[in-house]
């Protein structure tokens, strides 16, 4: 079993004197790595016999057949593929890791809701529609990472240099940890807008901003944080956006998977662990012996059943420690830096870490294992 182990420290920092009130203690604790090192990895293992990589390409759409046939003779025609920059390709399998803005997702629910609206089912078809394009969650992200020299330089011995952190704040809120062997750090702090939520974003997702943008949305922040801010040469704001919950992640021979399928926010830091939970229970499924061309169908419908309850509700935690992080759950929220300082607001600070911890526990308390072999019983029973 895994030793305990420090994953977060817990820091009040929105005032000229922080608190620090708790330490999140997990097995292992956290293991943190550079995303670009992990593809780095993922890509070196791809064999190149049997797997054939086209980088830069971006689906427009896909079609069954030549997007005529009936669903008795879907089944049995190839998937094809438009590209935007104009080609075409066939598949027997599609499986749409297309992220937030999912092509893969859009077809495949504009289709759905054609069909429910054809046989009489408007609530469904408007459903359905309702998925097609992510919604903005209120939130807004700066997102950087800088050489922990830089933050060494501006205050020695700084602790984000060492240990995990997560600085909550008023509508705002912190995260940075060390990555890269402790030679990086990574910085994201949230500007939180809840009552905005589920509503359209005006302009650019992704944006270079300047560093005194950063510093007005985050004034009077203690002085161990400014350190952090000052240590950024550059950054971008991201404005995070999600997928609604969908009915289904699979339809006839297409299945989504990771943020096409879930988009959530990152306040458990699992959206890509949940993409790997999903391609690793539908490949085990896909490669059983149970599984042929005919009856590919039976292996997405189980892995629709087992994954989409489980990854909605990591959804739906990640989306409430949003809220807790930025002292916007209710019953929970803060006044002045005087009044935080009072037994109440010391409990508050105390009941927040305990649905935080509520939240996450799932993350060391369970594996994937349970779950796999389940789907594995479901597809082998024939059951879905």
């Amino acid at each position: 079993m895994a030793t305990s182990k420090v994953a977060f420290t817990l820091r009040k920092g929105d005032e000229p004197i922080g608190h620090t009130f708790h330490q999140l203690i997990t097995p292992g604790g956290m293991i943190t790595f550079h995303r670009p090192d992990f593809q780095a990895v993922l890509l070196l293992h791809l064999s190149s016999t049997s797997c054939r990589t086209h980088t830069a390409k971006r689906l427009k759409t896909y079609l069954y057949g030549q997007g005529s046939a009936s669903k008795s003779e879907s089944s049995l025609l190839p998937i094809h593929l438009h590209f935007q920059d104009g080609t075409t390709a066939t598949c027997d399998l599609l499986i749409g890791a297309d992220g937030v803005r999912s092509a893969v997702r859009a077809t495949m629910l504009r289709d759905l809701a054609t069909k429910a609206q054809s046989e009489g089912h408007t609530q469904e078809a408007q459903e359905a529609l309702a998925g097609v394009d992510p919604v903005w969650s209120g939130l807004s992200m700066y997102r950087t990472i800088f050489p922990s020299q830089t933050l060494s330089q501006q205050l020695p011995g700084h602790r984000v240099l060492h240990d995990p952190m997560i600085y909550v704040g008023r509508n705002t809120q912190i995260t940075a940890y060390p990555i890269s062997r402790g030679t990086g750090i990574n910085f994201a702090a949230t500007r939180s807008h809840w009552e905005q939520e589920n509503t359209l974003f005006e302009g650019p997702w992704v944006q270079d901003v300047s560093r005194d943008e950063l510093l007005h949305a985050f004034d009077r922040w203690e002085p161990e944080v400014v350190a952090l801010f000052q240590s950024i040469e550059g950054l971008n704001r991201w404005a995070m956006h999600t997928v609604r919950p969908l009915r289904s992640y699979v339809s006839e021979r297409v299945a989504l998977i990771g943020d096409s399928a879930h988009a959530m926010l990152p306040y458990q830091g699992v959206g890509a662990g949940q993409a790997i939970e999903d391609a690793f229970l539908l490949a085990t499924l896909l490669g059983h012996s149970v599984t042929t061309p005919a009856t590919l169908s039976r292996a997405l419908k189980v892995y629709d059943a087992v994954r989409r309850p489980f990854s909605q509700h990591v959804l739906e935690t990640s989306r409430e420690n949003g809220q807790l992080f930025t002292l916007n759950y209710p019953g929970l929220t803060f006044g002045t830096p005087q009044e935080n300082r009072d037994a109440k607001k010391l409990q508050k600070l105390q009941d927040l870490c305990n649905r935080v911890r509520k939240n996450w526990e799932w993350c060391w308390l369970t594996t994937l294992d349970a779950d796999l072999e389940r789907a594995v019983k479901m597809l082998e029973n024939g059951s879905q």
